[in-house]
Formats: structure tokens, C-alpha cells, sequence
């Protein structure tokens, strides 16, 4: 199976930019998607963005887009979110997920990083 690692979490400022990436290994080939999910204390986890992993197209959340920019490097099987104009809203562990199928669910996640964003 894959296994996927989440870094570049930190604290910043609101309206400052982070960027986050994830690193695949294991059985990356035939990978079919990747996306971030995200989840605050007492949420539940949500959708943040996906990517498709041979054509790059993308969707977003709602809430996110203008925002942040999910982008994949297919050579370096890594994975990143850029994320600008960060509001307290989006304090949350931040989490990397893959599929290998259109039928399937995210079926493998990484540990998750923790993005806190202070007003």
C-alpha cells in the first residue's frame, strides 16, 4: 500500500500564506487521486481539495477557493497545498489522502499536520 506523510505545518498570522506538502512511497503507481482533508476540534473532518493524479484537474471546496492551490508533481510522487489569506477558521489538522480508484473512497491517509492560524 501507499504510505503518505504530511509536513510543513506551523503557526502563522491571519491573512499569511503556508504551504503544506505530502510525500508518497510505497505502491504509488496507477494512483488515481490525491486530496486534503481537513479537521478543526469538534468538527468533523472536511473536503478541502482534490486532484486528479494523470490529468491535474482540480476541484475545491467552496470555502477555499481563491484561496488555496493544490498541485501535484507526478515525477516526485509528492503532493502540495499552497494556502493564502489563512483565517482562524482554518486552524485544523490537515490531512493527505489517496485512492486508487473512481469507484473507491480515499482509501489511505497520512498522520496528519497541525496548520494553526492566530488573529
Amino acid at each position: 500500500q501507499v504510505q503518505l506523510v504530511e509536513s510543513g505545518g506551523g503557526l502563522v498570522q491571519a491573512g499569511g500564506s503556508l504551504r503544506l506538502s505530502c510525500a508518497a512511497s510505497g505502491r504509488t503507481v496507477s494512483m488515481y487521486r490525491m486530496a486534503w482533508f481537513r479537521q478543526a476540534p469538534g468538527k468533523e473532518r472536511e473536503f478541502v481539495a482534490g486532484i486528479r493524479w494523470s490529468t491535474g484537474s482540480t476541484v475545491y471546496a467552496d470555502s477555499m477557493k481563491g484561496r488555496f492551490t493544490i498541485s501535484r508533481d507526478n515525477t516526485k510522487n509528492t503532493m502540495a497545498l499552497q494556502m493564502n489569506s489563512l483565517k482562524p477558521e482554518d486552524t485544523a489538522v490537515y490531512y493527505c489522502a489517496a485512492d486508487f480508484s473512481p469507484l473507491n473512497p480515499y482509501d489511505f491517509w497520512g498522520q496528519g499536520t497541525q496548520v494553526t492560524v492566530s488573529s
